[in-house]
C-alpha cells in the first residue's frame, strides 16, 4: 500500500478544497491515487461541497430545541447564501436536527461540535451531514454558532421570529407554570424586539461603565453651556444619563414593550406575575441570535449579471 504523505494530503485539498482528514481518507481508500480520491471525494460530496466553500452564507434561519421538561435547550443559526433556501422545507428540517444535536452536546466550540458523531447517522460526523446537505442542496451552507442552557433551578422558554430570523432562549429561576411559561414567552418576545445586552446593571463590566462616564464627561466639557456648570450638577447629569442607558441595555430595566401604561419595566412586569400568581419567578439569563448579524452579505448587481453572461 502507497504511503500517505502530507504533501499528497496537502495537493488533494489544494484539488478539492475538502478537509484534511477526508483527505486523507480518500487517499488511504484509492492507495495513494490522487485522481482516484478526487473521485472519492466527488462522489461522497465533498469536492462539490468545497467549489461553494468560498461563497458568502449570510443568509439562513436560527432555530431552537427545548425538552418536554425545559430544562434543557439549545439554540443555533445555521446560514445559507440564498433567502430562497433558507425558506426552503428540506433546509428548514435540517437546521431543526442540528439544533436537537446542539441540546444533547458535550461540545464547547463549533469545532468540536463538527467533529462529532451525527446523531441520526452515527457513521458520519456533523461537519460530513453538512456536506452532504450542501451537495443535495446545491448552496453553501455553514452551522455559524450554536449555545445550550441547562436549567437547574428552573426553566427555559424560547421564541422565533419571522420563520428563524430570530430565535432566543430565556432561562427563568422559579416555578414552571402555565403562568409563568406565558411570562416568560412575553420576555422573550421582548428580547427579540429591544435586544437587551444584560438582565440586570449587576452584570454590566466596571470598566465598561467607567468609560461611558469619561466620554460623558469629555461631552460636556466640550458644550460650553453645560461645562461652566456646577462640579455636581455635572456628575448628576452623568449618572442620569448613564441610568437612561442603563434602561436600554438592561433587561429588567427596559420598559416593558405590552405595559398598558408606557412605564412599567420588565423586572417589574416579571415580579407582578411572580406575586399574581404566588411563586417564584425571575429571569437568570438568555440569549438571542439573529440571522446574519455580523456578515457582509452578498451584493449583486442583477443587470451586471446578466452583462457579464452574454459577454457584453
Amino acid at each position: 500500500m502507497a504511503e500517505v504523505t502530507a504533501s499528497m494530503v496537502k495537493d488533494l485539498r489544494e484539488m478539492t478544497g475538502a478537509g484534511m482528514m477526508d483527505c486523507k481518507k480518500a487517499l488511504a481508500e484509492t492507495n495513494g491515487d490522487i485522481d482516484k480520491a478526487v473521485e472519492v471525494l466527488r462522489e461522497k460530496g465533498l469536492a462539490k461541497a468545497a467549489k461553494k466553500a468560498s461563497r458568502i452564507a449570510a443568509e439562513g434561519v436560527c432555530a431552537v430545541s427545548v425538552s418536554a421538561d425545559g430544562k434543557v435547550a439549545s439554540i443555533v443559526e445555521v446560514n445559507s447564501e440564498t433567502d430562497f433556501v433558507a425558506k426552503n422545507e428540506k433546509f428548514t428540517s435540517y437546521v431543526a436536527k442540528v439544533a436537537a444535536q446542539a441540546a444533547k452536546t458535550t461540545a464547547k466550540d463549533i469545532d468540536a461540535f463538527l467533529a462529532e458523531k451525527w446523531d441520526e447517522d452515527p457513521s458520519k460526523t456533523v461537519n460530513d451531514e453538512l456536506s452532504s446537505q450542501i451537495a443535495v442542496i446545491g448552496e453553501n451552507l455553514k452551522i455559524r454558532r450554536f449555545e445550550q442552557l441547562k436549567a437547574e433551578n428552573g426553566f427555559v422558554e424560547s421564541y422565533i421570529h419571522q420563520g428563524g430570523s430570530k430565535a432566543i432562549l430565556v432561562e427563568m429561576t422559579g416555578d414552571r407554570t402555565d403562568a409563568s411559561r406565558e411570562c416568560a414567552k412575553n420576555v422573550a418576545m421582548q428580547i427579540c424586539a429591544m435586544s437587551p445586552k444584560y438582565v440586570s446593571q449587576n452584570e454590566v463590566d466596571q470598566e465598561f461603565l467607567a468609560n461611558e462616564k469619561n466620554i460623558l464627561l469629555e461631552q460636556i466639557k466640550n458644550d460650553h453651556k453645560e461645562a461652566s456648570k456646577p462640579e455636581k450638577v455635572i456628575e448628576g447629569m452623568i449618572q442620569g444619563r448613564i441610568k437612561k442607558e442603563m434602561a436600554e441595555i438592561c433587561l429588567n430595566d427596559q420598559v416593558y414593550v405590552k405595559a398598558e401604561d408606557g412605564k412599567q419595566s420588565v423586572g417589574q412586569y416579571v415580579a407582578s406575575v411572580a406575586k399574581a400568581n404566588n411563586i417564584t419567578l425571575a429571569i437568570k439569563r438568555f440569549v438571542r441570535y439573529e440571522t446574519g448579524e455580523g456578515l457582509e452579505k452578498k451584493s449583486e448587481n442583477f443587470a451586471e449579471e446578466v452583462a457579464k453572461q452574454m459577454g457584453c
